[in-house]
C-alpha cells in the first residue's frame, strides 16, 4: 500500500477544488497515508514547494472559493527533462502517486508522470465545463449562480431603460455556461459554437422581439467565438434595431465566490473517489461523475472525447425564449 501521496491544483482555478484536496486529505489520512500539498501546481512541483497536510489544514476549506494551494501554469513542463526533474523530487521525498485537479492541460501533465513511474489521477476542476469524461465539473455549477445573479442585475437595469444588454460569457470554447445560464434565466437570443447565430440573423430576430412588444432584451454570446464579439454586435443592433444596445463582459467574477453546495459535495465525492483509486494502485485515469454515477476513463480516451453539445437542452432553446 502507498505511504505518501501529493495533492496539486493547477490551470486556472475553480470553485470546489478546495473540497476536492479536503477530500483526498482526509480520505488519505484516515487511511493512514501521509499527504502532501503542491502550491502553486506543477511550478511548484518542480521548485519542491509542498507541506505536509494534516486535518486541521483541512477544515472548513470546503466553504472557500479558489485554491488553498494556489494554481500556475507551467508551459515548460512540456519538456521532458522539467518532467524528470519533477519526479526525482516526488522520488526524494518518497511521494508515490499524485492527485491532479485542473483541466485537459492539466491531465496531459499526469498523464506524463504516471509513464515515468508516478501513479496520477485528475480530478476535473474548470468552470467551463468543457471535460466531456465527466457530465460537470468542479466550479460549473458555482458559475452558474454566479452568471444568473449577474444577468438578473443587468435585466433591472436593462428594463428601465429599454435596452437590450449583450454578454459576453466564459467558457473557454465551450458553450455550455452560455447555454445553461441562459436558458435558466429566460435569455432572449444564445449563441454558442453549437447554436451559431449571424448577426444578421440575431438583428433579424431582436427586430421581431421588438414588433411584439419587447422593451427589453437580452443575448448571451459565448467567449472566444471570432466570428462573433460583443462590443460589434452591440453597435450592429443599436445601429439596426429600435433597441439601444450595451455590452458587457463579465469575466473573471465567474471564476470567485464561495462554491456552491453541489459543487462542495462534487468535489468531496470525486476527491474521496480518486484517492481510493491511488490506493488500488491504478493512475493514468480520471474521475468525473456519469449519469449520476462516480466513473473514471483512461486520460487518453478523455482527452480525445467530444462534448455531447446538449440536443436536450439546446432543443428547447427556441421553445422557450419565444
Amino acid at each position: 500500500m502507498i505511504k505518501k501521496i501529493g495533492i496539486l491544483t493547477s490551470g486556472g482555478d475553480a470553485p470546489g477544488m478546495n473540497s476536492a484536496i479536503r477530500g483526498v486529505a482526509k480520505t488519505a489520512i484516515n487511511s493512514g497515508i501521509e499527504v502532501f500539498g503542491i502550491y502553486d501546481g506543477y511550478r511548484g512541483l518542480v521548485e519542491d514547494r509542498m507541506v505536509q497536510l494534516h486535518k486541521e489544514d483541512v477544515v472548513g476549506i470546503q466553504s472557500r472559493g479558489g485554491t488553498i494551494l494556489g494554481t500556475a501554469r507551467l508551459p515548460e513542463f512540456k519538456q521532458p527533462e522539467v518532467r524528470e526533474k519533477a519526479v526525482q523530487i516526488l522520488k526524494a521525498r518518497g511521494i508515490e502517486a499524485l492527485v491532479v485537479i485542473g483541466g485537459d492541460g492539466s491531465y496531459t501533465g499526469a498523464l506524463r508522470l504516471t509513464e515515468l513511474g508516478i501513479n496520477c489521477i485528475g480530478i476535473p476542476g474548470t468552470i467551463d465545463n468543457d471535460i466531456a469524461s465527466t457530465d460537470y465539473t468542479l466550479g460549473f455549477d458555482t458559475a452558474m449562480n454566479t452568471i444568473a445573479y449577474c444577468l438578473d442585475h443587468l435585466r433591472d437595469t436593462s428594463s428601465s431603460h429599454h435596452r437590450c444588454t449583450v454578454v459576453e460569457i466564459m467558457g473557454n470554447k465551450c458553450g455550455d455556461l452560455t447555454l445553461f445560464s441562459g436558458v435558466g434565466q429566460g435569455a432572449d437570443i444564445l449563441v454558442t459554437p453549437d447554436h451559431f447565430m449571424t448577426v444578421d440573423q440575431i438583428v433579424d430576430k431582436l427586430n421581431s422581439y421588438r414588433g411584439q412588444g419587447r422593451k427589453q432584451t437580452t443575448v448571451l454570446v459565448a467567449e472566444k467565438m471570432k466570428e462573433l464579439n460583443v462590443v460589434d454586435l452591440a453597435e450592429a443592433i443599436s445601429q439596426r434595431t429600435k433597441y439601444e444596445a450595451k455590452w458587457e463582459i463579465l469575466g473573471r467574477i465567474q471564476r470567485g465566490g464561495a462554491p456552491s453546495a453541489f459543487d462542495r459535495l462534487l468535489g468531496a465525492t470525486l476527491g474521496c473517489y480518486a484517492c481510493k483509486l491511488l490506493m488500488e494502485g491504478k493512475g493514468g485515469i480520471c474521475v468525473g461523475l456519469h449519469n449520476n454515477k462516480l466513473c473514471y476513463n483512461d486520460i487518453p480516451e478523455a482527452l480525445q472525447m467530444q462534448r455531447d453539445p446538449h440536443p436536450t437542452i439546446g432543443g428547447m432553446i427556441e421553445l422557450l425564449n419565444n
